[in-house]
């Protein structure tokens, strides 16, 4: 058995790993929670957006190098890549369903994931097999007994910056006061003079966004990219978001950190088999005991 500080200096390590995984979880999140407190819709293609900015990522790295300033450019072709393609997306194969019954917009957001994950593995440029992605030399850093590496760092502190502009994007900016106009009552706000179509589609090239630079924090933290790498982070921060609310900013952000570290201390504490299904036993947990998630409010459909 092992002692107490033992297990007190395991609980800390597993904190910060939490952490660093959590962030990533969240960004991923947002995107999930602006969609739907919006258009009220589950944009499940959202995770296949992270594997095409971590994609778009690997390209420019492996072009360029591994330096601090190809990352930088790494960062934002991925992120204009992304949004992009997020704004394609609604075009396309939302905005015609938009007012369609939701099951019809949730069967095509599964149809387009399916069309990512697949189109992914049978381009020339990409393929099937897994390719291994280039990142920063690791490092940890000491703090005591316990370390914490210069790859966490990175992904810790571009998470917490991406999450301080988007709150300041939605707070303070003249379309983020139009997101949140659209989102409390859509045709009261194309009244006012706002373009909800123009709006909607803003929404997405931003989540998208924080999913590009997601998809290369993620990689940077597990470097192996595949066309199916999306698939399980896009589900576990689908997770996070109705954890901490969905339609919830600040909920998307808790709910990231809050899974995050429940994943890792049950690595820790119980056994890395069980990750996955301590994750999704969250998910079931919380729907059966609060629904609206941590942050999230009830809404109440007048019939």
């Amino acid at each position: 058995m092992t002692s107490s500080p033992d297990t007190f200096l395991i609980f800390v390590q597993q904190l910060i790993n939490g952490l660093s995984l959590g962030s990533i979880y969240a960004l991923i999140a947002l995107g999930y929670t602006m969609v739907y407190g919006i258009v009220l819709l589950i944009n499940f293609a959202h995770g296949d957006i992270l594997m095409v900015g971590a994609y778009a990522g690997y390209f420019v790295l492996t072009s360029l190098g591994v330096s601090p300033l190809s990352i930088i450019f790494a960062f934002m072709f991925s992120i204009f890549v992304c949004s992009i393609l997020g704004v394609v997306i609604e075009r396309f194969a939302y905005r015609p369903l938009r007012s369609a019954p939701r099951l019809n917009s949730l069967i095509t957001a599964i149809a387009v994931s399916l069309i990512l994950e697949n189109g992914a593995r049978v381009l020339p440029f990409i393929g099937a097999n897994p390719r291994q992605f280039p990142r920063p030399d690791t490092y940890n850093i000491e703090l005591g007994r316990v370390s914490i590496s210069n790859i966490q760092i990175i992904v810790i502190v571009v998470s917490a910056a991406l999450m301080i502009a988007l709150n300041y994007i939605i707070t303070y900016t003249k379309r983020g006061k139009a997101m949140r106009a659209v989102s409390f009552d859509g045709q009261a706000a194309s009244l006012m003079g706002i373009s909800v179509d123009r709006t909607i589609s803003f929404t997405f090239a931003l989540g998208s966004a924080l999913a590009a630079a997601g998809g290369i924090l993620f990689a940077f933290a597990y470097p192996q990219i595949s066309p199916l790498m999306g698939v399980m982070p896009g589900l576990k921060a689908f997770v996070a978001a109705v954890l901490g609310g969905i339609g919830s900013v600040p909920g998307a952000m808790l709910g990231g950190i809050t899974l995050g570290i429940a994943e890792t201390l049950t690595k820790g504490f119980i056994s890395s088999q069980y990750a996955d299904a301590v994750s999704f036993s969250i998910l079931i947990i919380i729907l059966l005991v609060k629904p609206s998630g941590i942050l999230g409010t009830k809404a109440r459909i007048k019939v």
